[in-house]
């Protein structure tokens, strides 16, 4: 059976060029119908195996680069995939924690500040000393005074060695120097 050859399209720039190959074609069939036509006749087995065998070869090798291409576009897109993800994280982290620039940290307090009559803060331990040596808490105001210079009495009473202060158990402060009774 012969293969029924398309007719030239008359629209196409080469017309006559297209006649021919239609021609030829039909001439020689190819595929398995042509493999079918020369399994007529008795000495051409051997050729219909061979067009068999190369049939299923080309099939094959179809098969077998579509597979590859499929797999090839879905690591593709998979790629593509994963990139869009990291760059939207990256986008998100960047909006959400901004980076600073020209950022300069306020400056602490210095450790210790001098006054002009003589006076002086201790930042760190937040101690004020006075010019003539009393010390004060800044934080609650109180008059600090080391544990080691009190020494006290039976009856309540306190002595401050450094300053020499007799505090009563009632309050009353006396100089201990002097015998005089403390005021302020």
């Amino acid at each position: 059976m012969a293969a029924v050859s398309p007719i030239a399209s008359s629209t196409a720039p080469n017309w006559l060029k297209e006649a021919q190959e239609s021609i030829a074609a039909s001439e020689s069939p190819g595929g398995l119908l042509g493999a079918l036509q020369d399994a007529r006749y008795p000495a051409s087995i051997k050729n219909f195996l061979t067009k068999s065998q190369n049939a299923a070869n080309n099939l094959s090798l179809i098969s077998s680069s579509t597979a590859q291409s499929q797999n090839t576009l879905t690591q593709q897109m998979a790629n593509t995939a994963a990139q869009k993800l990291m760059n939207e994280r990256a986008a998100l982290l960047q909006k959400m924690n901004p980076q600073q620039t020209n950022f300069t940290p306020p400056a602490g307090l210095d450790s210790f500040i001098y006054f002009q009559d003589g006076t002086s803060i201790d930042t760190q331990n937040n101690i004020l000393t006075m010019a003539n040596g009393t010390q004060i808490d800044t934080t609650t105001g109180l008059q600090v005074v080391d544990p080691k210079s009190i020494i006290s009495m039976a009856n309540g009473a306190y002595l401050n060695t450094s300053t020499n202060i007799l505090t009563m158990a009632d309050g009353t402060r006396i100089d201990t120097v002097t015998g005089l009774k403390v005021t302020a």
